[in-house]
């Protein structure tokens, strides 16, 4: 019974796939509109809209986000939208959709759009898996103040910020994990991501020309060696990044960041130290592979 219902859902997914790709072909476009609809924030039908869409890098798309679509007034408004949309561009726009009231939902999918119903083609096999019916509820993936979850995001938020550059060395032994590397080599936008999406309370400590004359870690991460991860980059990616915080200084020249990449990696390796480069990575798969490596993916965020 679980395999039929697996064969399902995947049979669900490659329908639903094949559909994406003849609706963002069918039109020889370069451009294409989007509309993300929601009774809530929207933020999952975005987020999974990106990444599909993503796929498709011949197609520039234009994405209209319409959240808090909670009533037939404005369901109506946005038909008016989409349609005018859709003769504008003579090309129907592809709506990505987590309405959970139907009437709303079949109204949008009666406008002049390809309509992709998140929750519906999903849901329907599950409730059939687990025999139980859903809720229904909206916004339920965001549930605010009072849940657990959001609490400890917060926390993490919180300790992250506080403990970004090496600008505050207590609590460390609180930390999940200590980002170490060169100076924008993508620490800060990896901790706090860490910190929003899975509770990771990340702290960040930069690597300087100090710590690669000395040959050693600074005595700040000695105690913390488990829970350090080593993130480098290319020089001339690195140069490029600093020339946009302190143009044509030393500091960003390219012979300073081949030395410090250098040196960074160096002690990286001397140490036992698990590093990735960032350079082509995007955050969501560096979070990932440093949950991994320290071993946080066996703890359940949400």
């Amino acid at each position: 019974m679980i395999q039929a219902s697996l064969n399902v859902n995947l049979a669900g997914l490659y329908r639903f796939r094949q559909v994406l790709y003849h609706a963002a072909m069918s039109t020889p476009v370069t451009e294409r509109t989007v509309f993300v609809v929601s009774d809530s924030t929207g933020i999952t039908a975005a987020t999974f809209s990106n990444s599909v869409l993503s796929q498709f890098e011949q197609v520039q798309f234009d994405t209209v986000r319409v959240p808090y679509l909670d009533s037939m007034e404005k369901a109506e408004a946005t038909v008016a939208r989409i349609n005018r949309c859709a003769a504008e561009q003579n090309a129907p726009p592809l709506v990505f959709s987590t309405l959970v009231d139907p009437a709303i939902a079949e109204t949008i999918r009666g406008s002049e759009c390809i309509f992709f119903d998140l929750f519906g083609t999903f849901v329907q096999h599950i409730e059939t898996a687990l025999g139980v019916k859903s809720s229904h509820s909206v916004g339920r993936s965001h549930m605010g103040g009072l849940s657990k979850q959001y609490n400890a995001r917060i926390e993490a938020i919180n300790f992250t910020l506080a403990h970004d550059d090496g600008q505050y060395v207590r609590g460390l032994e609180e930390a999940d994990v200590i980002l170490v590397g060169v100076s924008r080599c993508g620490k800060t936008p990896t901790s706090l991501y860490l910190a929003m999406q899975y509770a990771v309370k990340a702290a960040n400590y930069p690597l300087i020309p100090e710590d690669f004359e000395r040959g050693g870690l600074p005595a700040t991460l000695l105690p913390y060696r488990k829970k350090l991860f080593g993130l480098s980059i290319h020089p001339g990616r690195l140069s490029e990044v600093r020339n946009e915080r302190r143009p044509n200084s030393q500091y960003a020249s390219l012979k300073q960041c081949r030395h410090e990449v250098a040196e960074a990696e160096r002690l990286m390796r001397m140490e036992n130290i698990p590093w990735l480069s960032t350079t082509t990575k995007s955050i969501e798969e560096i979070s990932t592979k440093v949950m991994t490596e320290i071993g946080l993916e066996r703890r359940h965020y949400y």
